[in-house]
C-alpha cells in the first residue's frame, strides 16, 4: 500500500468514527451559538438602542447570554446522543442536560420579569405621591423570583422522576405554620396593598384619624403609615388597622374646600344686618372664592345668642385654616365697628320667695 492509500484509509476510518460525528455536532452548535450571539448583538441590541426607551435594551441584554447557553446545552445533548450511549448513563445525562436548560430558561424569565416589574412599576410610581409604590417594587420582584424558583425546582424534580405531591403537601403545612407565625406582618403588608389599590389617601393629604386628631399623611409604607400632626409629632399606625378604620380624608375629592364659621350675636342684633356684614367680610378675604359666593344661614336661637353659620369656599385644603383665621379676625373687628355684640353665656335665676 502506498502512502496515499494509507491516508485515504485513515481519513475514511476517522470519518466513520462516532466520536468525530459527535465532535462535529458540538462544533456546529458552538458556531451556531456564536452566530446567534453575534446576530443578537448586531441586530436585536442595536435596534433596541435606537428606541427612546431603555426597557427593550435591558430585555435584549438580559436574554443574550441565556439564548447563547441554551444553544450550547442543546448542542452538548445531541452531541452525546450521537455517541449511541445507552442505559443509565444516557438517562441521567439527558436529565442533567434538560435540567441545565431549564435553569438557563428560568434565569432568562426571571431577568425579564424583574426588568418588566422595575420598569412599569417605576412609571406607575412617578404618577403617585406615595412611597408605597417604591417600597412595593422590591417585594414584588422578590416574589417573582421566588415563584420562578419554585416552578423551576418543580420542573427539575419532575424531570428526575421525583414525586412532587408529598413535597407540595409538606410545603403547604410549612407555609401555613410560617403564615400563622407572621400573620401580623402579612396583614400589615396586605393592608398597605389595599391602601395602594383603593387610593385611600396619598402623601400630603390632610386626614382625620380615628382618634379625632387632624394630621398630614407623611409616608405610606409597606407595613405602616406615618402621619405628621400639627404639633410636629409623628403618629405611626399599622396598615392593617388603617384598612379597617374610619379615616376622613379632608383633601379628597380634589377641588374647592369648604370653610365654616359659626357666629353668635345677642338677641338685640338686626338679623339682616348681621348677614350682610358677614357676607361683606367674607368677600374681602383674598382666599375666599367669589364663585360659589359665600352664604350665611340663621341656624339657631341659642340660650344666650342667635347663631349664624357662614359658609364659603377656598381653592385648596391648605388655605382652610389660614382663611378661618382671617375671617375670625375680620369678623370680630367689623362687629365692634358696627356695634354688633357677641354675648357672654348668661343665665337668669329666679328666686321665688315665700
Amino acid at each position: 500500500m502506498d502512502i496515499t492509500g494509507f491516508f485515504v484509509d485513515v481519513f475514511n476510518t476517522t470519518m466513520n468514527s462516532t466520536y468525530l460525528t459527535a465532535l462535529l455536532i458540538l462544533l456546529g452548535y458552538v458556531i451556531a451559538a456564536k452566530i446567534i450571539s453575534f446576530a443578537f448583538e448586531k441586530f436585536v441590541i442595536a435596534y433596541a438602542a435606537k428606541t427612546k426607551t431603555k426597557f427593550d435594551d435591558e430585555i435584549a441584554h438580559a436574554l443574550k447570554d441565556p439564548v447563547y447557553y441554551v444553544v450550547l446545552a442543546i448542542g452538548v445533548y445531541f452531541s452525546v446522543q450521537s455517541l449511541g450511549i445507552t442505559g443509565g448513563v444516557e438517562l441521567y445525562f439527558g436529565r442533567a442536560i434538560k435540567s441545565i436548560i431549564t435553569l438557563i430558561v428560568a434565569v432568562g424569565v426571571s431577568r425579564v420579569g424583574v426588568i418588566s416589574v422595575d420598569y412599569f412599576g417605576k412609571r406607575i410610581a412617578k404618577k403617585t405621591k406615595t412611597t408605597l409604590d417604591e417600597e412595593m417594587l422590591p417585594l414584588v420582584k422578590n416574589l417573582l423570583k421566588l415563584v420562578v424558583f419554585v416552578l423551576t425546582l418543580m420542573q427539575i424534580l419532575t424531570l428526575w422522576g421525583i414525586e412532587i405531591t408529598p413535597i407540595l403537601a409538606s410545603a403547604g403545612i410549612a407555609g401555613f405554620a410560617i403564615a400563622f407565625a407572621a400573620k401580623d406582618t402579612i396583614s400589615h403588608i396586605f393592608g398597605g396593598m389595599s391602601i395602594y389599590a383603593d387610593r385611600t389617601f396619598k402623601k400630603g393629604d390632610r386626614v382625620v384619624l380615628p382618634s379625632g386628631e387632624t394630621a398630614i399623611v407623611y409616608e405610606v409604607g409597606v407595613r405602616s403609615t406615618k402621619f405628621r400632626t400639627f404639633n410636629s409629632s409623628t403618629i405611626i399606625i399599622p396598615n392593617s388597622e388603617i384598612a379597617n378604620a374610619k379615616i376622613e380624608n379632608l383633601s379628597w375629592p380634589p377641588g374647592n374646600k369648604k370653610v365654616k364659621i359659626t357666629v353668635g350675636v345677642d338677641y338685640d342684633s338686626d338679623v339682616d344686618k348681621v348677614k350682610k356684614v358677614l357676607i361683606d367680610v367674607a368677600n374681602k378675604i383674598p382666599s375666599v372664592l367669589k364663585d360659589p359666593a359665600p352664604v350665611v344661614y340663621f341656624t339657631e336661637m341659642g340660650d344666650s345668642s342667635i347663631n349664624f353659620l357662614l359658609i364659603c369656599k377656598v381653592k385648596k385644603i391648605d388655605e382652610v385654616f389660614s382663611t378661618k383665621d382671617e375671617l375670625n379676625s375680620a369678623i370680630i373687628k367689623r362687629f365692634r365697628k358696627e356695634k354688633i355684640n357677641i354675648p357672654f353665656p348668661t343665665r337668669t335665676i329666679y328666686n321665688k320667695k315665700g
